[in-house]
């Protein structure tokens, strides 16, 4: 009889036996390895971006369809990500700067049309990570007047940890197989807060961990099986090794090269309509961007995989100048990247210039599906990662 080590080392030694066929069962020493390889921590959801409350404004955001979320799931989708600028759910003066005193006058008619999203998807088997994509003190896209700084000032982290304990009870009954909290929304630091083209870099992230601490610890104490995602620094796209303490998953993204991904985008470049031609592989100058480009982006996210954190790619996709052709290429190879590391993925938006739905691409022959204009290859495309 063999003792459970002795077995265990006989078993290791017959796996590497005979010219990389392992006589255990005659399982292939390729299929062997990657059975042991590290696994993603989190599931490898897979979906979109739903923008109903991205504005600051209630009535300027952009409603989901019933019908939307009925094909997100027909089509075999299970995940959707809800990015919320925290004034949409306020009671406050929206003709003017938002104050210090007014940051937590939650309003629950507007949170009750949050809690119906939540709950439609939710009814069609689609996992829901709510992300505050303006955050009490912090939103990554200029103009936003904050009355404080969430990386600095402890005003700010009060509010923000406050926020996150409301949605921690409000949904203290859900499940974390159905409901994930996504802190906030690619923390960035910009020179000049109220210029889109301002030049900026990561949080220093000592005050982004003491910021993600604060909040986890928060929302923990309501309910400590709650899943909590920490979006890349630096814009969403740098992986945080140094949060490695904390419970938390974390967040990348799926928009590298951004020359591709963010072509003639308004928000990105002053002059977007001088911006050279584009193509995939993409040549610019020295530099030379294709499939292994990618595989090296994402490899300080793989080493946090390896380091038993979870990953997941809770924004990509690409703007609506991106020549469809070159679009699809660059894309495929990305889907194959995050697919190799067990990546899921959420496209920014389902309709709209970054979606499956309405892109208004004028390179593109629209299926007519139900009224609305469906980029089929790009769907397809998707749903060949399922």
């Amino acid at each position: 009889m063999f003792s459970s080590d002795s077995r265990r080392d006989f078993l290791k030694k017959s796996m590497v036996m005979g010219s990389g066929i392992g006589i255990l069962g005659g399982v292939p020493m390729q299929a062997i390895e990657e059975m042991t390889k590290p696994k993603n921590k989190l599931p490898a959801w897979k979906g979109f971006n739903l923008l109903d409350f991205f504005s600051d404004h209630p009535d300027r955001g952009r409603p989901t369809k019933p019908e939307y979320i009925q094909w997100i799931a027909d089509w075999g989708f299970d995940f959707v990500r809800i990015p919320i600028s925290y004034p949409s759910y306020l009671s406050i003066d929206r003709s003017r700067a938002i104050r210090p005193d007014e940051v937590l006058n939650f309003d629950e008619a507007r949170l009750e049309k949050v809690d119906e999203l939540v709950e439609r998807c939710h009814n069609h088997g689609l996992h829901v990570s709510l992300n505050l994509h303006r955050a009490p003190g912090f939103c990554i896209n200029a103009g936003f007047v904050e009355p404080f700084n969430l990386w600095k000032d402890q005003e700010a982290l009060d509010a923000f940890c406050a926020h996150w304990e409301m949605w921690a009870k409000r949904y203290r009954g859900i499940s974390k197989k159905k409901l994930s909290f996504d802190l906030v929304n690619e923390p960035f630091q910009r020179e000049d807060p109220n210029d889109q083209h301002s030049p900026g870099g990561p949080v220093n992230v000592e005050d982004y961990h003491r910021v993600a601490e604060a909040a986890l610890v928060t929302i923990k104490s309501v309910k400590e099986s709650r899943l909590v995602i920490a979006d890349g620094n630096g814009g969403g796209g740098i992986a945080v090794p140094e949060l490695g303490d904390l419970d938390l998953a974390q967040s990348c993204r799926g928009y590298h090269p951004f020359p591709i991904s963010h072509y003639k985008a308004s928000w990105v470049y002053k002059d977007p309509e001088n911006i050279p031609p584009v193509n995939w592989p993409l040549n610019q100058g020295d530099k030379v961007w294709a499939i292994d480009s990618i595989r090296e982006y994402y490899a300080p996210w793989k080493a946090l995989i390896e380091q038993g954190i979870g990953v997941h790619c809770g924004e990509c996709g690409g703007y609506n100048k991106t020549p469809h052709d070159v679009f699809l290429s660059w894309f495929a190879d990305v889907l194959t990247v995050l697919g190799e590391n067990k990546i899921g993925f959420g496209i920014w938006e389902f309709s709209g210039a970054f979606g499956v739905l309405n892109s208004g691409r004028e390179d593109v022959e629209y299926e007519d599906w139900y009224g609305e204009k469906l980029d089929r290859k790009f769907l397809e495309l998707l749903r060949s990662q399922i």
